[in-house]
């Protein structure tokens, strides 16, 4: 993955001073070193729990969040009797908001932080701004919000045609893609919730993956044993997602 050429000054970014925590969220980090210079001085750092509620349907996404580490922000649909199922998850390939340029910005879903960690904020529109001062920044959020579209539509797919066990391994999968180790802050009602799924279903599901030797379960979260395993149980959901993004996003995804 191209990290960049941020300068390795911590006063080149204007009163940001923790370079790396720029580098930490790849989208940001696959901006040349003087166009991220311009929006470095209106981020700020922030250490998000779990269950933050970022945005409810309808709110005006005035704030935009880039993940760094482990933290995953879920893009949740939520029917009228209140019930939530993942649309899709943002980590630190990614951002919430940016995407859409000029007016009036409502959220149609609901923003939360699954996975509890740091964040990079900026005003949305001040990012606006610096993407009609630099075309690259408005070229990166287009193609970035393709790649959100494809996981979006994927997922529609996937939880029509797919069983559950299929289904909680490509959440797996992609989230053990955004951590920084094999261990997956996870439990098991959130999985159910994301998947739309009762916990019991969820709970016959990692017992199986358990006992197939694919990850082990602890009380809080999940170890990745085998993710080869992993990938040969999922669906084709996952790679189809991770191949679109690697085409359209080259410098933001792993190598």
């Amino acid at each position: 993955m191209s990290m960049g050429q941020s300068s390795s000054d911590p006063r080149t970014f204007a009163g940001f001073s923790d370079v790396s925590a720029l580098r930490a969220n790849r989208l940001l980090a696959a901006l040349p070193s003087a166009v991220l210079q311009d929006i470095a001085p209106h981020l700020r750092q922030l250490n998000l729990e779990r269950g933050r509620v970022l945005f409810e349907p309808g709110d005006d996404v005035d704030l935009t969040h880039f993940p760094t580490r482990s933290a995953i922000i879920s893009l949740l649909l939520v029917t009228r009797d209140g019930r939530e199922v993942e649309a899709a998850s943002i980590g630190r390939e990614g951002a919430a908001g940016g995407i859409v340029s000029s007016g009036h910005k409502p959220a149609y879903g609901r923003a939360v932080v699954q996975i509890a960690g740091p964040v990079l904020v900026i005003a949305t529109e001040q990012l606006e701004a610096a993407k009609r001062r630099r075309p690259e920044i408005a070229d990166l959020f287009s193609r970035y919000a393709d790649a959100l579209l494809a996981q979006v539509m994927q997922s529609v797919v996937c939880n029509a045609l797919h069983p559950v066990e299929q289904r909680a391994c490509r959440w797996l999968l992609a989230t053990h893609d955004r951590s920084e180790t094999d261990i997956i802050r996870l439990t098991q009602q959130s999985l159910a919730e994301m998947l739309g799924v009762q916990r019991t279903t969820v709970s016959g599901v990692a017992k199986t993956l358990e006992h197939r030797g694919l990850i082990r379960q602890h009380h809080g979260h999940v170890e990745v044993i085998d993710r080869d395993g992993l990938e040969e149980t999922c669906c084709e959901c996952y790679q189809a997602v991770e191949d679109h993004f690697r085409l359209l996003l080259p410098e933001v995804s792993e190598d």
